[in-house]
């Protein structure tokens, strides 16, 4: 395997991630007023594919390149946590303590759900 190939796989599964997770935002716009759903669906939905991917690990063996592609790759650039955190910070900022615990409680809780829910549809 060609030394740049790992990083070539990367790219192409995070740029895949990033233009879905750009695209969930545009189509989630409309329901943002005061929450970052958008934010909030990637993360869940990044997450259900890793578990997705760790409960088919248990069945069959993933190739370093798959891994390397969808999980490293298009889940990293899929989710946001970076961005999870800017909108948990503004939601504090802007007077809203409330929803900025919601969407940290919503984040831990939902993820790890989809993440236990990916392990057990695949396994």
């Amino acid at each position: 395997m060609h030394a740049l190939y790992p990083f070539l796989l990367v790219f192409a599964g995070g740029g895949l991630g990033s233009i879905c997770r750009f695209a969930l935002s545009l189509w989630l716009h409309p329901y943002a007023l005061r929450f970052p759903w958008a934010t909030l669906a990637a993360n869940a939905a990044a997450c259900l594919v890793l578990g997705l991917i760790l409960g088919w690990q248990t069945q069959q063996p993933v190739t370093d390149a798959r891994r390397l592609l969808l999980t490293t790759g298009f889940c990293g650039g899929f989710s946001t946590f970076s961005t999870f955190t800017a909108d948990t910070a503004q939601l504090y900022a802007g007077g809203s303590p409330g929803a900025a615990v919601l969407n940290v409680a919503a984040n831990l809780t939902i993820c790890l759900f989809c993440l236990y829910l990916g392990i057990r549809l695949t396994s």
